[in-house]
């Protein structure tokens, strides 16, 4: 769902590309509105994604890519042998605290893109064979795929919740923001 981004202050490019990645986190948080941790860990479709576990994906990735840009490791570990848990709730987990985490990799997402000197500063890729060997991205290459990233599974988000009770985008940012759509 397409909600409006303010315009960036004049020159704040960081401020620009941060509303962004904000107005799609948006999209996957407004999809679990009202649901129950069943409705949100159930899956609906075709596909193994639930609503849970795009949320729990997309904080994992978000958080990953932060610690890559300081040049630490991701706090979780992915590998084959544990890659479909980031797609689902485990040992405790609930769409409450992937939620709460979420909001404290976001704050970490905004404080190192606003700290670096300039979003031309660069990182290094990992050593996974579907990188560049000695790869490098800059942070406002970091910022656009966390964009691109959250997006894709907001749009994932989106037909998830429809298959779930029929709630469009459209209805669940009308019920946000108290007002009725249509």
């Amino acid at each position: 769902m397409v909600t409006h981004v303010p315009a960036e202050a004049q020159g704040d490019e960081r401020g620009a590309l941060l509303a962004f990645i904000e107005e799609q986190r948006g999209g996957i948080r407004r999809a679990l509105l009202g649901l129950t941790e069943e409705q949100a860990t159930s899956k609906p479709s075709a596909s193994e994604l639930s609503l849970a576990g795009l949320l729990k994906h997309v904080a994992e990735c978000e958080q990953g890519w932060i610690a890559r840009a300081k040049q630490e490791p991701p706090a979780i570990h992915r590998d084959e042998t544990n890659w479909h848990e980031t797609f689902q709730l485990v040992d405790g987990e609930s769409v409450e605290s992937q939620l709460a985490y979420w909001d404290k990799v976001a704050a970490e997402t905004e404080a190192h893109v606003r700290s670096v000197p300039s979003l031309d500063d660069t990182f290094p890729l990992p050593p996974d064979p579907w990188f560049p060997p000695e790869g490098r991205v800059s942070v406002r290459w970091l910022c656009l795929h966390l964009i691109r990233e959250t997006a894709r599974h907001a749009g994932h988000a989106d037909i998830i919740r429809e298959s779930l009770d029929g709630a469009t985008a459209f209805e669940l940012v009308a019920k946000e923001q108290g007002t009725s759509w249509g």
